[in-house]
């Protein structure tokens, strides 16, 4: 059980991922603490009474500022270094203390506010589906071998959060997230989704990785949201444990990026931009190559979650919300 008005601190609130959860969780009555490095975009008034908080985490100290008092705690802090998506390079020492450092630090900063006389508090974390690091259908059973540094690094963070559960500190409860896209509210969105569709709206062919094969699973940034908001009605049901959250239905890079130019050709009147097969880069990983599907069964049937957005209504959403055409240099799309 949770206080009856609860004290939920958002880290990363500023985020794309974080600007949504803190949408969703200004809904419920709580008490709700947004903490980002950028000044963070204040719910629509709801249920929740709100405090915002601008903040570099990194800084001696600010993760202690930051969740002191903390009923739940929701990581969704990431680094994700420039011009390389989600491939932190072997060796970005920023990367490692944040995707890494940062989740030991909110670990040792509640361990040391523990109260006794209080249940340990919540830590909700964003985990990433690339943790088990194999192709196919996946259901959080399977052991993990990530093949990319950032699946490591998320790994490691995870698994400081399940020893502190262990160790009775905290309540940890790890969601493994697929690709997320879409519109989160007031914050770019970013991705190889947005990416698409902002050059299809300049008029550019959209250029895929050899014939488009590769299967993905997308999960709508609103719909992430509110499985991070179910864990709060399941906390004792969750704890302790990682899991999957996705949509279980594939779609292959071609059948995406021509979704991506029926849309925008259903907003501007013009004819689908081509769809057109390039070689991948030399920097492209075997990673690229895998695609995985989202078995989040056992998450649904503890909290209910279901995804609500179909893919075509998400695009028709993100490609108006997109508005007019930009130009744009080269880009390519896994």
């Amino acid at each position: 059980m949770l206080p009856t008005r609860p004290l939920v601190v958002v880290l990363g609130a500023s985020g794309y991922i974080g600007s949504a959860v803190a949408a969703e969780l200004a809904r419920r009555p709580v008490q709700l603490r947004l903490v980002g490095r950028r000044p963070c975009l204040v719910p629509q008034p709801g249920a929740a009474a709100v405090e915002v908080r601008t903040a570099d985490l990194a800084a001696p100290g600010a993760v202690a500022r930051a969740v002191a008092d903390a009923d739940i705690v929701v990581h969704l802090v990431a680094h994700i270094a420039e011009g390389v998506n989600w491939r932190a390079a072997e060796g970005d020492q920023v990367a490692e203390r944040i995707n890494v450092g940062l989740a030991h630090e909110v670990v040792r900063a509640l361990r040391a506010s523990r109260r006794l006389e209080r249940r340990p508090p919540v830590l909700i974390f964003a985990g990433s589906a690339s943790q088990v690091g194999r192709p196919g259908r996946i259901d959080g059973s399977e052991p993990d071998e990530p093949v990319t540094t950032y699946a490591r690094q998320k790994l490691d963070a995870e698994r400081a959060l399940k020893a502190a559960t262990a160790e009775g500190v905290l309540r940890g409860i790890s969601l493994r997230l697929p690709t997320v896209y879409g519109c989160a509210p007031g914050v770019e969105g970013r991705g190889v989704v947005t990416t698409m569709a902002t050059m299809a709206l300049a008029g550019r062919p959209l250029t895929m990785w050899g014939a488009g094969a590769v299967e993905r699973d997308l999960v709508h940034v609103t719909d992430a949201a509110r499985a991070f908001a179910a864990c709060l009605d399941h906390v004792d049901a969750l704890a302790g444990r990682h899991w999957l959250v996705g949509t279980g239905e594939p779609v292959t890079v071609a059948d995406l990026f021509t979704a991506i130019a029926g849309s925008v050709s259903g907003r501007t009147g013009l004819p689908p931009v081509p769809v057109l097969s390039v070689q991948p880069p030399e920097t492209a990983t075997a990673a690229d190559f895998r695609g995985t599907v989202v078995d989040s069964s056992a998450f649904r049937a503890v909290t209910g979650w279901q995804p609500r957005l179909s893919l075509r209504e998400a695009l028709d959403e993100l490609v108006a919300a997109l508005g007019e055409p930009v130009t744009e240099g080269p880009a390519s799309g896994r």
